[in-house]
């Protein structure tokens, strides 16, 4: 396996670039991993997901927001994934979601809105995208060792 630069820079154009990129990265991916999805309202978090979903045999149709559910779990060809979205909790309500055993075993875990968590959560990943235009989105990918 070709080793993987630290940090990556993309700019995606559309929803679909997007995913394009994501479903490439997925796979890089191996049971355990713990991805942090940083940007604004509407940057295109959750349109990464979905890419990631396609990346790991899920039909990225089924993937939405868990704004309102919190985490969402999908079932891959491989493993799960478990997406969670921490928007709508303060740092008290991240407190008892229990994600740091989400994935370990069986799947990874992508968490929304990281910075809500209240306790250190490490993750091998950190995605930041940032929105550029109304479609042209810069997204930078950090690899935690």
């Amino acid at each position: 396996m070709p080793k993987l630069p630290l940090i990556e820079e993309h700019v995606t154009r559309s929803e679909f670039d997007t995913v394009k990129l994501a479903r490439s990265f997925a796979d890089c991916l191996k049971i355990g991993d713990v991805l942090f999805l940083s940007g604004g309202l509407g940057s295109g978090k959750t349109v990464f997901v979905k890419g990631l979903a396609a990346g790991l045999g899920i039909n990225p149709h089924d993937v939405s927001s868990p704004s309102f559910s919190l985490i969402n779990q999908y079932k891959g060809t491989q493993f799960l994934l478990y997406h969670a979205d921490l928007y709508r909790l303060d740092k008290a309500g991240a407190l008892d979601l229990g994600l740091e055993e989400l994935g370990a075993a069986d799947g990874i875990l992508a968490i929304e809105w990281p910075e809500r968590l209240a306790y250190d959560l490490p993750a091998n990943v950190s995605l930041e995208i940032q929105i550029l235009d109304e479609t042209k989105r810069k997204i930078t990918i950090k690899r935690n060792l």
